[in-house]
């Protein structure tokens, strides 16, 4: 399954509507054809971004104590994409699609391992705030 489902909601809306869109918008790019595949690859690649940068917004926020082996996990996926990136601006569209086939299964391991414990210490941080 390298798909996002209800199931998989973290109870963090904003990263929830993000993940959730996040797949929707692989799974449409990989059905585009060569013309308008590095448009949406380049912009694929900055939602990401956006993405990753709220995640490590909020770990800030919360005093997430795996901030930096989360931090380093998304600069390791964001390495991957900027080099397929560079193929794909060469003109080089197998690299760029073939990191699309990667990219869902590594969120979904990253979900099920980094989001999770992301969401339980923010759960636990609201609970000490109140």
């Amino acid at each position: 399954m390298d798909t996002w489902n209800e199931e998989m909601a973290l109870a963090l809306p904003a990263i929830d509507e993000t993940h959730a869109a996040l797949f929707l918008t692989i799974a449409r790019l990989a059905q585009l054809d060569d013309r308008q595949f590095p448009t949406a690859f380049r912009d694929l690649i900055a939602a990401v971004e956006r993405d990753f940068r709220d995640e490590e917004d909020l770990m800030e926020e919360i005093g997430f104590p795996s901030l930096p082996s989360h931090r380093e996990q998304h600069a390791r996926v964001l390495c991957g994409l900027h080099h397929a990136w560079a193929a794909v601006d060469e003109g080089d569209l197998a690299q760029g699609r073939h990191a699309l086939t990667l990219l869902p299964q590594w969120l979904l391991f990253h979900h099920a391992t980094m989001d999770m414990a992301l969401a339980a210490a923010r759960e636990l941080a609201q609970q000490h705030a109140n």
